[in-house]
């Protein structure tokens, strides 16, 4: 069986050969004529990045005979395969950049309608080290039931190590039928600890508002999906009617999502002008722009924090460069990229970083995230719990502070 996968393997690779210009045609057809939902580029020719096929049939051929030989298990020969094309994405060194199976993508397109199934908590996941850490289970939800808390590093999923893996993979890992259990094992203040958790449907909460004291209203965007920018504008309609005299945007935690709705966001709140735009590898890139049909003129203040990354430092940075309301909490993430998913005929897709972006004064935050305002850092005994009570959280009531500052 090994050898009759190595044997069509190699064939499927040899006609790819000689009908290699049928292919790069139809290839570079089909990009220019894709419509993206974020950003419509198109391939470019790079001698740095072409693959040498004879030498690759070569180093192929010699590791199929050595797996051949000396290796000990059965060979999935589609494993190998998915294998093989992720090893071209991880040679890009680049995080961001990645090949989807059939199964991830699937699971992927499912994660940004808001509905799924899992053990409902956000993630985040250290670029540097590849470290994943819990950043907040949902109340209520599977993970939170568990005993899972803020902070908890995830170390392995059904006994399989997870650091410096794609963090779509890990998550996808985390999904399943509904009732089904998935083993996790967590560091805790240097602990490993065991938890098997019941994974069940969860509706992502990604906004969630209220009316506070002295009429400031309070929205939390927990993640930029296709149902955001309708639940956005639905809660600050809501808080309009009931008359609200300032407003507190918390985009803590949240690492971010669609840019379209980030986009359709801040057209309901800022003047008209640019929103934010894009560059990509030839200098060409897409302006997104406000209209002058909506805008927030009342206080406002946003918090956020190292976790506020992508689409939230598209939200936060445009605030902040309008001058339309205060940021505060701690230092953003600093990711100032743009992703472009390409879903293939087969049913999988390769995610690229395809741009950089730029805030409406041309500021580039990666690396370096938005400074806050006002710099307030979450007391340390808060750091690790699921719920905090509103009267305790210190960023928070700074917060209420400067709107109330505002509104005099």
């Amino acid at each position: 069986m090994k050898k009759s996968y190595w044997s069509g393997f190699l064939c499927g690779v040899l006609c790819t050969v000689v009908f290699a210009f049928i292919g790069v045609t139809a290839f570079q057809f089909a990009i220019n004529h894709a419509s993206q939902d974020e950003i419509s580029i198109q391939s470019t020719e790079n001698t740095s990045s072409k693959i040498s096929t004879i030498n690759v049939l070569a180093k192929v051929s010699l590791l199929q005979k050595y797996i051949d030989t000396f290796y000990l298990n059965d060979v999935d020969g589609k494993d190998l395969e998915d294998g093989i094309y992720k090893g071209i994405l991880k040679g890009l060194d680049d995080p961001y950049s990645v090949y989807y199976t059939k199964k991830e993508y699937s699971s992927l397109q499912e994660s940004t309608t808001g509905v799924y199934c899992g053990i409902g908590a956000y993630v985040t996941q250290d670029v540097k080290t590849g470290v994943i850490t819990i950043v907040q289970p949902f109340e209520g939800g599977p993970a939170d039931v568990a005993g899972i808390l803020p902070n908890d590093i995830i170390y392995k999923i059904e006994g399989e190590e997870v650091t410096g893996e794609d963090l779509s993979e890990v998550v996808a890992m985390m999904k399943g039928k509904k009732g089904t259990k998935v083993s996790l094992t967590v560091v805790r203040d240097k602990k490993k600890l065991d938890f098997s958790v019941t994974r069940n449907e969860i509706e992502i909460p990604t906004v969630e508002y209220k009316m506070m004291d002295n009429k400031i209203g309070y929205i939390k965007v927990s993640e930029f999906d296709e149902i955001t920018a309708e639940q956005f504008r639905k809660a600050l309609d809501d808080l309009e009617k009931q008359n609200e005299k300032g407003l507190i945007i918390d985009l803590r935690n949240n690492g971010g999502g669609r840019l379209t709705a980030v986009v359709d966001m801040l057209d309901r709140m800022l003047p008209e002008g640019v929103i934010v735009s894009t560059k990509n590898k030839k200098g060409e890139g897409d302006t997104y722009s406000s209209t002058d049909e909506e805008k927030f003129v009342k206080p406002l203040a946003v918090l956020i924090n190292g976790n506020s990354a992508s689409a939230s430092e598209v939200f936060a940075g445009a605030i902040q460069d309008y001058g339309t309301g205060e940021l505060i909490g701690t230092t953003s993430f600093g990711k100032g990229i743009v992703q472009t998913i390409f879903g293939l005929n087969d049913g999988t897709a390769v995610k690229l970083t395809t741009s950089e972006y730029f805030t409406p004064k041309g500021r580039n935050i990666h690396g370096k995230g938005l400074t806050p305002d006002v710099k307030v850092e979450l007391k340390e005994e808060l750091k690790q719990k699921v719920t905090i009570e509103p009267k305790d959280d210190n960023q928070l009531q700074t917060a209420i502070k400067e709107v109330q500052k505002e509104m005099k």
